[in-house]
């Protein structure tokens, strides 16, 4: 089974409120509200390809030094395995967009269960809740 490797952040807003994203029509899992981040570029550690991905979806710029490693998961799908360091950061530069399209809501970390999300991101809930009770 192939093994892909994406990275997930929890942005953590001044009122302890997590930002999530809801996969776009046409895309796989559309329509289910997940962590930003991506796929890694060849050669990329998790903290770059996270810096990329949250500009790239986001339009913020994140300093390596502000991203903290919360918990990973590991989760096999029907034809893939999917492996994701979740880091959590409370502090970026610049105003969150949506710039791919999907629509984001911050949401209390107790009330992130009332999102659908993909089978993946949902044990990574009660971490959340921990850290931010």
């Amino acid at each position: 089974m192939k093994l892909t490797l994406v990275v997930a952040c929890a942005l953590i807003d001044t009122d302890n409120r997590v930002l999530i994203a809801q996969r776009p029509e046409g895309k796989t899992l559309a329509g289910l509200w997940e962590f930003p981040g991506g796929k890694f570029e060849p050669g990329e550690r998790p903290e770059q390809a996270l810096i990329r991905e949250l500009h790239e979806e986001l339009g913020i710029a994140v300093k390596e030094a502000c991203l903290a490693p919360l918990t990973f998961a590991s989760h096999a799908y029907d034809d893939f395995h999917l492996l994701m360091p979740l880091y959590i950061c409370r502090r970026w530069d610049g105003d969150v967009i949506a710039r791919e399209g999907q629509t984001l809501t911050w949401v209390r970390a107790t009330k992130l269960r009332d999102y659908p999300m993909p089978p993946a991101d949902i044990p990574l809930i009660p971490h959340l809740i921990d850290l931010l009770m």
